[in-house]
């Protein structure tokens, strides 16, 4: 398998394209506003007028849209992907959208005669340039084993979970870590910094137990400085809280500390702290507590 599409070029999906260029593959893509697309026609990416062109010229088409609706229209909308269809087309979803609406999009593609798997990733652009995400898989197991080198070459490890929807669910028990983690750090380091101590101290204590992770280990210290590369904003992980909050209720799951999370984030979205790096989180703590 060696003709890869992408459908959606925004941080994830633009460093996908570029990496799977990189490493050979014959990669088309398309993006509904240009402006992302003139870097990656440089390594060779070839830009289609619409998702239904991708999936014409591809074994494998990757979409990596904001969500389930958008997932929908670049599928089933006009010059869609199933528009496009052909015996060796498999469609892979990397998007974080709900479990339900990823089996419900599933069953649609199956009545078009193309299997679709679900392949959330952890880690960001920074680390997918390399192919070095982490990837969660889950939908019909033959059509794995047809992209399964492809998905080894885009993550440094890959995990099938089993049937239509799982992956997604594991994704978004995975990105619930990742806020309450955000949280956590927030307000020890507002804490230890109120009462006069060097919060930098506090992390290394933090980082000298078991208790460390990565985020307490590097992006804890910019964290402390205001220093935000943005990789996932704020406003992202806010709406992907939002799936997790209503995948719970869906499941009949009772999750109290992320409802309150997503209160947190959607107060710090209106107080204009969306567009940062979801670990400026930060700054709407200090803002609360008057803390410049």
């Amino acid at each position: 398998m060696k003709k890869i599409g992408i459908i959606g070029l925004g941080m994830l999906g633009s460093a996908v394209a570029s990496h799977l260029a990189d490493s050979g593959f014959d990669v088309t893509a398309y993006n509904r506003t240009k402006e992302k697309t003139m870097q990656l026609k440089e390594k060779g990416v070839k830009m289609a007028s619409s998702p239904k062109e991708v999936a014409t010229n591809s074994e494998l088409v990757i979409t990596i849209v904001r969500d389930a609706d958008a997932v929908k229209k670049i599928s089933f909308g006009d010059d869609g992907i199933v528009e496009g269809n052909h015996d060796k087309l498999i469609v892979a979803d990397m998007s974080t959208i709900d479990p339900s609406e990823s089996r419900n999009i599933s069953k649609k593609f199956q009545e078009h005669g193309i299997n679709k798997l679900d392949i959330p990733v952890m880690g960001g652009p920074n680390v997918a340039i390399t192919g070095n995400l982490v990837m969660m898989v889950s939908g019909d197991k033959e059509s794995f084993g047809k992209c399964e080198k492809v998905f080894e070459k885009i993550a440094k490890k890959v995990f099938f979970l089993g049937e239509s929807g799982i992956a997604h669910t594991v994704k978004l028990a995975m990105n619930l870590q990742i806020t309450m983690l955000a949280l956590a750090l927030s307000e020890g380091i507002v804490l230890v910094k109120k009462v006069g101590a060097d919060p930098e101290i506090f992390l290394e204590i933090l980082n000298s137990t078991y208790f460390k992770t990565g985020m307490s280990e590097n992006k804890a210290y910019k964290m402390i400085d205001g220093k935000y590369d943005v990789t996932f904003t704020l406003a992202n992980l806010k709406k992907d809280i939002s799936t997790m909050t209503d995948a719970a209720r869906s499941l009949g799951v009772e999750l109290p500390m992320i409802i309150k999370a997503e209160e947190i984030y959607e107060n710090a979205i209106k107080a204009g702290f969306g567009d940062m790096d979801y670990t400026g989180i930060i700054e709407y703590i200090r803002k609360i507590n008057k803390m410049a």
